[in-house]
């Protein structure tokens, strides 16, 4: 296609163009390095909440700035700064359920992205926009809303997961260390980690699926995904805190090896017995939380919270984005519509002095703190702290130096694109709480409501799992996943030692993966001059520590158990843990496949109230289809 015809496609496009005017022209140099400035996150100011464009808008400002222009080489100059225009304004149109409530229609919303449409189509057949990586996903995000506009019916659900291709300035950081490596169990015959109740990984490698891209290996830590789901784990008997389960089934990956499962079930105090609870949210406001999922999914998700708590519950609300803030003193949920109120008002704009934000929200939650109740800061944040103390190494700190105070931290995390993971995984581990993704908003009802008690209230902390492997019937062994929770052999019996809690209620589960003496599995020779292992006259495969401590007390308490031979058929957690190391890329599942991992789970669903194992499956049919297409 020639220039001359861009240039005609361009102008039917744009239809009644004004004529050329040079107050036209300054307000839209102005406007265009307003949006710069917003962009980059330079401009201090709270930004507007999201809100209505008047109808027609956008058209008009994009026809006002073209008509500027008189000659082609402004004009193809300027592609490149209408393509940031909407690549990054249109994208981030008023939904259509908040559009409606002001007096739009469907049908004008329509009309009014058709024409966009149109502009993109017109914008992208010129040279520079052309080049410009936003335009096919513009275009696609605009036919997208105008879909959704004329459809029969709109809700007021957010929107699912942009469909577009990967971002080239993608800045997500994970938490994650080289996969376990099999141990000779004469050499290391122990082996020692803290438990991990944590589900952010499981929700990213959803999310990452659901977005048509096989998950960053480093995002995928396999115990989250295991410990996603609820297993058929009976409760603990007295005052017990929690329960311990071991399985023993063959691995079925490989002939010559078997799988060892410990679970751990939290127990379930009466609702009524719970303390009274003290909240603050601390929530991050700056300027990169401006996408639906980020800030407008926060606040509905919380917005779920509250009618779980009882009236007497206190909740604060402290925001951090260019500098912190107090938006909501310690306020009764009895008094919930206030509270609802302050979290309508948020905006996202500034920097992000995350630092800042923590250290307020700690004075707050300090206030709040009474003797016999539960205090906890709840962290809402794409991760980034990109102000004042920076390093996972600083915010370890700080945290440290608060937790002992009885205030717990949990972190939830929102977005794609500059999620910082690594740092939310060091400042829940160290603040005594649970590291959740919230990525939709069924999602969050499982964090915030049908989970609740077990992530506010905690049974046992400092839990740490040692298991000493009889060298005379276990050759190897290999720990799958926990990467990031083990501890050192001697740690296990040091109080000072920080490790992970269980909640009310919770679930922990752990694999490993052993190859019996003598099995044709053994991946290691016999050393020529290693000492033989001891005969045992014991079957057992060995022995099973944990140590806990009650909430409130500094000394821990043991609970020892042996693991005996007894072989059950491979369950859906198997299923799990397979479909993890196969995202991983782990070297020790052989030709196993995720047909494999799709057959075993299906065959293990077993009662799904949820659904949570139905998604799971698609999720490992679609991992297929994306490993396919590679």
């Amino acid at each position: 296609m020639s220039n001359s015809d861009d240039l005609d496609r361009l102008k039917a496009a744009l239809k009644a163009t004004p004529p050329a005017s040079n107050a036209a022209r300054q307000a839209a140099i102005a406007a265009a390095e307003e949006n710069f400035e917003m962009f980059q996150e330079s401009k201090q100011t709270a930004r507007p909440t999201i809100a209505v464009t008047p109808k027609g808008g956008v058209l008009k400002g994009l026809k006002t700035m073209f008509a500027s222009f008189s000659t082609r080489p402004v004009l193809l100059a300027t592609s490149s700064l209408v393509v940031v225009g909407v690549g990054f304004g249109v994208l981030q149109l008023p939904r259509f359920d908040t559009a409606l409530h002001e007096g739009f229609t469907a049908e004008d919303l329509a009309s009014d992205i058709q024409q966009e449409v149109v502009i993109a189509e017109a914008l992208e057949a010129t040279d520079s926009f052309a080049q410009s990586a936003p335009a096919p996903t513009v275009r696609r995000a605009l036919q997208t809303d105008m879909a959704i506009a004329s459809g029969p019916a709109i809700t007021h659900a957010l929107p699912p997961p942009d469909l577009a291709e990967p971002q080239t300035d993608n800045r997500d950081r994970f938490a994650n260390d080289t996969p376990n490596p099999l141990k000779i169990t004469q050499e290391e015959p122990v082996s020692t980690f803290s438990v991990d109740v944590d589900t952010a990984s499981y929700s990213w490698v959803r999310r990452s699926l659901l977005n048509g891209q096989l998950p960053a290996p480093d995002a995928v830590r396999v115990e989250e995904m295991i410990n996603y789901f609820p297993y058929d784990y009976a409760p603990p008997a007295g005052d017990t805190p929690f329960a311990t389960h071991v399985t023993v089934s063959l691995t079925p990956w490989n002939d010559g090896t078997k799988l060892v499962q410990i679970g751990l079930q939290g127990a379930m105090p009466a609702i009524e017995d719970r303390p009274p609870l003290n909240l603050v949210f601390l929530i991050d406001t700056s300027g990169s939380m401006q996408a639906d999922d980020k800030l407008p999914l926060l606040i509905q998700s919380f917005r779920l919270m509250l009618p779980e708590l009882r009236a007497e519950d206190q909740v604060a609300i402290v925001t951090y984005a260019g500098s912190s803030g107090v938006v909501l003193e310690p306020t009764a949920v009895s008094e919930s519509g206030k509270i609802e109120a302050a979290l309508s008002s948020l905006t996202a704009g500034g920097s992000t002095a995350g630092a800042a934000g923590l250290t307020q929200a700690y004075q707050v939650a300090e206030t709040m703190a009474a003797k016999g109740e539960a205090s906890r800061v709840i962290l809402a944040t794409d991760g980034d702290f990109n102000v004042g103390l920076s390093s996972d190494g600083e915010m370890k700190t700080l945290i440290e130096a608060k937790r002992d105070s009885g205030i717990y931290l949990s972190v939830l995390g929102f977005g794609r694109g500059n999620l910082n993971d690594a740092l939310m995984q060091t400042l829940a581990q160290n603040g005594n709480g649970q590291a959740a993704y919230i990525d939709t908003l069924s999602e969050a009802r499982k964090v915030l409501v049908d989970q609740l008690t077990g992530a506010l209230f905690p049974i046992a902390g400092d839990v740490k799992v040692q298991v000493e492997w009889n060298p005379a019937q276990v050759a190897e062994y290999r720990l799958i996943g926990y990467e990031t929770r083990a501890l050192n052999r001697e740690d296990f019996n040091n109080d000072r030692v920080d490790a992970g809690d269980i909640g009310a209620g919770l679930q922990v589960t752990a694999l490993y993966e052993v190859t019996p003496v003598g099995s044709p599995a053994v991946l290691n020779d016999t050393l020529r001059y290693g000492a033989a292992a001891e005969s045992s006259a014991s079957d057992e495969l060995g022995f099973l520590r944990l140590r806990y401590k009650a909430p409130g007390e500094d000394v821990s308490q043991l609970i020892e158990q042996p693991i005996t031979g007894t072989e059950s058929s491979a369950g859906f957690a198997t299923a799990v843990a397979g479909f993890g190391q196969l995202l991983r890329g782990s070297d020790y599942l052989g030709d196993w496949t995720y047909a494999d991992a799709i057959a075993l789970a299906n065959a293990n669903k077993g009662p799904d109230p949820f659904g949570y194992r139905a998604e799971a499956i698609t999720l490992m049919r679609l991992a297929e289809s994306l490993a396919k297409a590679r």
